[in-house]
């Protein structure tokens, strides 16, 4: 094999290599993508429920004094 035909299998070979790893970021992107949706929308949940449990309680966390008195 000549020098030439050499170097361009291993560039062939690192571009393969290069294309695997570039894949993969796209997939762990979008997978993180998902849960960081799932995560905001499990948070607006959480928020509305709080403050569903505040109103009816009745409780008013600015009428408290703070917590080092």
């Amino acid at each position: 094999m000549s020098n030439l035909e050499q170097r361009l299998t291993e560039l062939e070979v690192r571009l393969t290599f290069i294309d695997d790893a570039v894949q993969a970021l796209i997939t762990a992107d979008a997978e993180q993508s998902l849960r960081m949706a799932e995560l905001e929308r499990l948070v607006r949940e959480l928020r509305s429920e709080l403050a569903s449990v505040r109103t009816g309680s009745g409780h008013d966390p600015h009428s408290e004094p703070p917590p080092h008195y």
